[in-house]
């Protein structure tokens, strides 16, 4: 559960570093000294966020490549900022099996996003993810 909610946490630093057109380590550190963020898995937090932004245009061009008639600019924000945590996880943590990646994103999409959203992210995550040819 812990982790869940880290990771809904990471997903609206994303969003809020987005919406700023701030992806630094300045603005986490802000995100996480203006609102109340206890009990949760600070290193995945940082971890996640630091890898998001040290690796924004590789994710912003798998995006891009794995989304079919849809630039970034066209993504909703909370869809892309739910992507960038997945990609990030997939790519960059190998504590995380992608399934458990895509699973997560897909279930938060259904809490935060709109009713379809679930189905647009499940394709560009899994479409990545065969890209990969991890074996899990």
């Amino acid at each position: 559960m812990k982790r869940k909610l880290s990771r809904e946490e990471v997903i609206k630093i994303s969003y809020s570093m987005d919406l700023n057109n701030d992806f630094s380590e300045d603005a986490l550190e802000k995100y996480l000294n203006d609102f109340s963020v206890e009990n949760l898995d600070f290193q995945y937090i940082k971890e996640t966020i630091k890898n998001i932004i040290n690796n924004k245009n590789n994710i912003n061009d798998l995006i891009n490549k794995n989304s079919k008639d849809w630039r970034i600019n066209r993504i909703a924000k909370v869809d892309l900022a739910i992507l960038r945590v997945g990609i990030s996880e997939m790519l960059y943590n190998n504590s995380i099996p992608c399934s458990v990646s895509i699973n997560e994103a897909i279930e938060i999409s259904k809490k935060y996003s709109n009713k379809d959203s679930h189905k647009f992210i499940n394709g560009i995550l899994g479409s990545i993810y065969r890209g990969l040819n991890l074996n899990e």
